[in-house]
């Protein structure tokens, strides 16, 4: 087990890809803040190359590293809570193993927590960086503003789409017991369910000064090596549905259908009545030219 007294904990969440856990585990070293403890959660992968890559790190992580090898691969989800059940730490932050951070990353995250007590966590500016694999080297290829425009995180703004992903995000290890784990049932977008539990409750703040974190992503890339956002695009589509679908049963259990039926019926009417609007819009334009070009002509 790693020191126990560190006030973050990172779990990284690995299976079979040595090449980005070696960087992602340098990544956590070269922090500024220093006082983190990392544990990492082979979930069902080969554990040589990561018992490997850990020792030849000792140098830089210290005792404040530690392996949990799970024999059976059970799962994103079930990955992150045995790295969370592992720690005692103050804070809790997901680092998957294909994402960085900027070095000052934890300072600027654990000084808000401090200033701010009221905040359940705290969120960074973000980049998506995209990257090339080629051979044992990760080439970078570009990179964009994820959410650029966001000023703060809000509940409205999380019920439409996830604004942040978790290498952004340090939270008080106490909403777990606040508020559960992640749900293991869910394997694809279970970050955003639990953010989802967290925000009907607390707030959650916003760094937005500089970019803190860095969403690794590869285009075209499947496999194991693949991008999660991509490579379980199907997934994530799925539980999204699943989520919402439970929430608005749930819903309706407590305050009947009346509601539901009402907005389903105008939304289905409004985006006809928009549709029609546009049609007629575009049908006029295109008589108004049919007369012009028949005036042109009759010259």
């Amino acid at each position: 087990m790693p020191e126990t007294s560190a006030r973050v904990g990172v779990v990284v969440r690995t299976k079979d890809r040595p090449v980005f856990l070696e960087r992602a585990l340098h990544d956590i070293a070269r922090q500024s803040f220093a006082d983190w403890s990392v544990v990492v959660v082979n979930d069902g992968g080969d554990p040589a190359p990561v018992d490997r890559i850990v020792a030849a790190l000792s140098s830089e992580l210290g005792p404040r590293a530690s392996v949990i090898h799970r024999t059976t691969g059970l799962g994103r989800s079930a990955a992150a809570n045995a790295g969370v059940q592992a720690l005692s730490t103050e804070f809790v932050v997901l680092h998957d193993d294909d994402d960085l951070w900027a070095p000052h990353f934890l300072a600027d995250a654990v000084s808000w927590l401090d200033r701010t007590p009221e905040d359940a966590g705290v969120v960074t500016r973000t980049e998506i960086v995209y990257e090339r694999i080629d051979g044992e080297r990760l080439i970078e290829t570009g990179r964009e503003p994820f959410w650029g425009e966001m000023t703060r995180v809000t509940y409205a703004d999380m019920l439409q789409v996830n604004r942040f992903v978790p290498i952004a995000y340090v939270y008080r290890r106490a909403l777990h017991d606040e508020v559960g784990l992640y749900r293991e049932d869910v394997h694809a977008a279970e970050d955003w369910e639990f953010n989802l539990r967290v925000l009907r409750l607390h707030p959650i703040g916003y760094l937005r000064d500089r970019v803190g974190a860095y969403w690794m992503q590869r285009r075209g890339v499947e496999g194991i090596l693949g991008n999660s956002m991509f490579a379980l695009a199907d997934e994530h589509d799925k539980y999204d549905r699943m989520i919402r679908d439970e929430a608005l049963r749930a819903f309706a259990a407590a305050h009947g259908d009346g509601l539901m039926l009402y907005l389903a019926r105008y939304i289905q009417d409004e985006v006809d009545r928009q549709l029609s609007e546009r049609t007629s819009l575009g049908q006029r334009a295109t008589e108004v030219a049919r007369r012009g070009w028949r005036r042109f002509r009759g010259r």
